[in-house]
């Protein structure tokens, strides 16, 4: 148990993302929502996922004020379309 402790704290978070164990985990944590139809955690793995993905794309802007600025706008996109579908799954669609 300390091994594993160890390990999620001596890791940042965007290593942890492309670690094989974790994506492991995950995809078994994903069928095992599927098969048991657990909601809120398929809408959890969504929601990190897809956090991971809108900064992985947003996160190498250079010193120009444009890419500065489509990579802010992105982001604030990528958030928006998350935060709507989480709204949908969880307080709409029933």
């Amino acid at each position: 148990m300390g091994e594993i402790i160890d390990f999620f704290t001596s890791k940042s978070l965007a290593d942890m993302a492309s670690d094989p164990r974790v994506l492991f985990g995950a995809a078994v944590l994903f069928i095992l929502a599927v098969l048991f139809r657990w909601k809120y955690v398929l809408l959890f793995l969504f929601a990190t996922g897809a956090t991971m993905t809108v900064l992985k794309f947003t996160g190498g802007g250079g010193s120009s004020d444009i890419i500065v600025d489509r990579s802010m706008m992105l982001f604030i996109g990528g958030t928006i379309v998350i935060a709507v579908v989480l709204i949908y799954f969880l307080f709409i669609r029933d």
